[in-house]
């Protein structure tokens, strides 16, 4: 009877346990038929899932973002120009100079790919500080049309960094410009002094487009520009006033709304954007002591030109300052600097001040004094060939024994100054006419040291000089 109740059981459920069984069966075979794998049975880690790439476009499948913890609401785009794009939010403008941009860079991919290389060091901060003070993300591309993301460009109007501050507004927002330090190139201080800018002028126009134009053409500018327009009963957005504007500021919206569009959709132009990982590229490490340039780059374990493209704003081969003078690194080589630093048994340092008292203490006396060469001594402190320095400069020279466990004194790096002659034989009554003072600038570092693209004069009351293309 057991036997017989049993398997008449088994014939009742037989329909549902073959359905079950069928069901199971079929949905891997279902993931397999949309080329994926049958699922994971543990999430993936936020590092490992940040750099999965998404595909540009995919109406299939919604896979620009992804989630980084099942628990949780939060998601993570897959890189930086998907966070980017996600974050627009100045109104764009569709007219021939946007084009005309359009096809100037989607015509140079060499360009697009060189910028885009320099900005990956740099453009995850910006985009972090954005989004940290509530402000459009397409506002990390303003540097493609600035510098081209190239944190040592200068200017022939003394325009430093990436972000392009001249000595005036730098100083405004508390940019050091000495003969050490030019804080205008710094990543972390000069994108904190760009962002502030840009925000105060936002706040003075209530108009994003027309705050870009005040970051370029200056902010009295563009107020006297509304004043005139209101006066003709014209209105005053961006597009209006453009016809008021130089050449350069009619154009620099656009070409920024320009970029933003190749950025928003890469293919459609042609181009093809590189992968940049949605975290950071560096960290800051703390400084305790001055270090040469080339010995912290060693600890490192990096190039020089990989340590100066995140750290340009040092003007000299050491590095002074205390405890608020960072560092930055790569990720990967910030522990590397500090295990090596732990077992570093040497000086740090190999160079101290002297200040110049005499026009007799001349260069090559200088370096015979100091055990170093000429070359050397010019080198070190940006001195030009064929002239000396007047009384009252101060200079980088080796460290002697005396000096070797000094720092550098706050004092010194903050007032310290340079003034050249030409080199030439004195005369009678003639000794100061070769007197060369560099004109507006303490030091020979703070000088523009070369032309990355013209100027046209800036109009009265401008706080920030009109720029050309780079």
């Amino acid at each position: 009877m057991k036997t017989t109740a049993l398997a008449a059981l088994i014939l009742a459920l037989a329909p549902t346990l073959s359905q079950a069984f069928e069901t199971a069966a079929a949905e891997p075979l279902a993931g397999a038929a949309h080329g994926s794998a049958a699922p994971a049975l543990l999430p993936l880690s936020p590092a490992a899932t940040a750099k999965l790439a998404a595909p540009e476009a995919n109406t299939a499948l919604k896979t620009d973002k992804l989630k980084l913890n099942p628990d949780t609401s939060d998601w993570k785009e897959a890189d930086v120009w998907g966070r980017i794009r996600s974050g627009y939010a100045i109104p764009d403008i569709d007219n021939q100079l946007v084009a005309k941009h359009i096809t100037w860079y989607s015509t140079r991919p060499d360009y697009i790919a060189r910028t885009t290389t320099r900005a990956s060091r740099y453009i995850f901060h910006v985009v972090q500080e954005l989004e940290k003070r509530g402000m459009p993300t397409e506002l990390a591309l303003l540097p493609f049309i600035e510098s081209a993301f190239n944190p040592q460009a200068f200017s022939s109007a003394n325009a430093a960094g990436m972000w392009q501050f001249v000595p005036a507004t730098g100083r405004d927002f508390n940019l050091k410009q000495n003969m050490f330090k030019d804080e205008r190139r710094g990543v972390l201080a000069s994108t904190d002094a760009a962002l502030t800018y840009l925000q105060r002028l936002y706040d003075m126009f209530g108009d994003w487009q027309l705050a870009l134009a005040a970051y370029n053409w200056g902010e009295g500018s563009v107020q006297r520009a509304i004043k005139k327009n209101q006066a003709l009963g014209k209105p005053t957005d961006f597009e209006s006033l453009a016809e008021l504007m130089p050449a350069e500021t009619r154009n620099y919206v656009p070409k920024l709304q320009a970029v933003k569009n190749i950025i928003a959709n890469p293919g459609q132009y042609g181009i093809s954007l590189a992968l940049v990982d949605n975290e950071p590229y560096f960290t800051a490490v703390d400084k305790t002591s001055d270090i040469d340039m080339t010995i912290a780059a060693q600890l490192a374990e990096l190039s020089m030109d990989e340590f100066k493209a995140l750290n340009p704003q040092f003007n000299r081969p050491v590095i002074t300052g205390g405890e608020k003078t960072k560092i930055l690194l790569p990720q990967e080589n910030a522990a590397k600097f500090t295990s090596n630093l732990a077992k570093w048994g040497q000086a740090l340092s190999t160079w101290t001040t002297h200040k110049i008292t005499s026009a007799r203490e001349r260069i090559d006396t200088l370096a015979s004094r100091f055990g170093t060469t000429p070359d050397v001594l010019r080198q070190a402190n940006n001195i030009p060939q064929k002239t000396s320095l007047k009384a009252g400069s101060t200079i980088l020279v080796p460290k002697t024994s005396a000096s070797l466990n000094i720092d550098i004194a706050s004092e010194i790096t903050d007032n310290a100054t340079m003034a050249f002659e030409a080199d030439r034989p004195e005369r009678k009554g003639r000794a100061g006419k070769g007197a060369k003072q560099e004109k507006g600038y303490k030091s020979s570092a703070q000088a523009p040291i070369s032309l990355v693209k013209p100027r046209v004069p800036r109009g009265g009351g401008s706080r920030h000089p009109v720029r050309a293309r780079h």
